[in-house]
């Protein structure tokens, strides 16, 4: 990805999203079909389903919940240092009157651009779509998993 936009910001990790998702979605699916072809060992294809649906909800919740937690609170804070940096004072009340998805929006900004569209954010409530979207030139963010 040479240059980040809008429409290619969004990161995927290969082996999780293309490899070991699907292959437990294909093994649900394989387990749910024998639970209606092998009626001799229905329980154990019930068991094989239902173990198999857990491990796909843990992936998805483990790696979300950790990740995205841990990263929410970083890009929180880089967003009350470069408010500090650029209007030289503590961001609390800022930060407190913005929601996550207005907050992470910023980041993608450029300091022009991050001070009429933070002013737009506090008075106008636009989301954080809204924000992205209004992005003319944009700051690309590659360590955002």
């Amino acid at each position: 990805m040479k240059q980040q936009n809008y429409n290619n910001h969004r990161k995927f990790y290969p082996p999780h999203h293309f490899v070991y998702l699907p292959l437990l979605i294909i093994l649900e699916i394989f387990g749910m079909y024998k639970i209606w072809e092998d009626q001799g060992n229905k329980l154990v294809w019930i068991l094989f389903s239902l173990v198999i649906f857990l491990l796909f909800y843990l992936a998805l919740m483990t790696r979300q919940h950790y990740a995205l937690g841990l990263q929410n609170r970083m890009v929180i804070l880089e967003f009350k240092q470069r408010y500090f940096e650029i209007f030289n004072k503590r961001s609390d009340e800022v930060a407190e009157k913005l929601k996550f998805d207005q907050i992470a929006a910023l980041r993608f900004t450029y300091d022009d651009e991050f001070k009429e569209l933070l002013y737009r954010a506090l008075h106008e409530n636009i989301s954080g779509d809204e924000i992205k979207r209004s992005i003319k030139n944009w700051r690309a963010d590659r360590l955002r998993v």
